[in-house]
């Protein structure tokens, strides 16, 4: 079995992407990784040249960003198609893989090879908000997705690069890794969020007639549940630098002193729902 990484990543460091220690945390099971670099204008290129990885092959592209928000399927599927593992297992720049998923990941894997009617595997997402210690569980934060898919061109990224369909229309048939996503785009600084929101505009995310921006912060990260897991490796860094994140932990300290699962730092996460969006 041949496994593929693949990712697509423009203006990393103008954005404060954590691309890096996306890649880093799922190379140790791929042998290979495709990184589509488009043209960026802060040494997003110079940044994943400084992974030394003989597993990396880098390939440039144009964004055309006209296309508004479909530029990234097309930017994915550009990748998509430099894979040649059985399994392209696909992160967006702002994800993570926690390293004690990696045998359970890889296992599923394994297991569904041969089952060609298995299109894609499936994680459960933490959307983490402001906070390393709080997610999103409300409305319009979706809980599970794909994220690896059977390399045999009969699927592919679609919209926004949300997710993937097959070709054919029929329904994408996918088996659940039991494994976590870590998803970090909404954990850093006002000013961060503020470009990020108006790139979101420049793309297509948001509609760009509508006030697009960051002023109010995050507001009261008690409306969100705490996570009190450990944190995939490739983020201590960033994680024990996130002044927000710091005061926010001793605020969960000392409300779940007693809770075993604190102590023992299971990494579990609410079966609650919230159908409203929280504001």
């Amino acid at each position: 079995m041949k496994i593929s990484g693949f990712t697509i990543v423009r203006n990393a460091v103008k954005f404060n992407y954590p691309v890096v220690a996306s890649i880093l945390s799922i190379l140790p099971i791929c042998d290979e990784f495709i990184v589509n670099v488009g043209d960026s204008e802060d040494g997003t290129l110079e940044l994943i040249q400084s992974i030394k990885s003989p597993k990396i092959r880098i390939i440039q592209t144009q964004w055309d960003m006209g296309q508004g928000s479909l530029v990234l399927s097309q930017q994915t599927n550009i990748a998509l198609k430099e894979c040649t593992g059985d399994w392209a297992f696909y992160l967006q720049s702002d994800e993570v893989i926690h390293e004690e998923d990696l045998p359970k990941i890889k296992s599923s894997m394994e297991r569904y090879l041969g089952q060609k009617d298995i299109d894609a595997l499936r994680f459960k997402w933490f959307h983490f908000y402001g906070s390393f210690w709080r997610y999103r569980i409300d409305l319009g934060w979706y809980q599970k997705q794909d994220r690896i898919v059977r390399n045999n061109g009969e699927v592919e990224s679609y919209g926004d690069a949300f997710g993937f369909r097959r070709v054919d229309g029929k329904p994408l048939k996918s088996r659940h890794t039991g494994a976590f996503l870590y998803h970090y785009g909404w954990v850093n600084s006002n000013e961060a969020m503020q470009k990020r929101c108006t790139n979101a505009a420049v793309i297509g995310f948001v509609d760009k007639d509508k006030n697009n921006t960051f002023t109010g912060g995050y507001g009261d990260l008690n409306r969100f549940p705490a996570y009190v897991g450990t944190h995939p490796a490739v983020m201590k860094e960033a994680v024990e630098g996130h002044q927000l994140s710091r005061e926010d932990f001793e605020i969960i300290r000392r409300k779940s002193w007693w809770n075993p699962a604190f102590w023992l730092r299971w990494r579990c996460k609410t079966g609650r729902r919230v159908k409203e969006r929280i504001t």
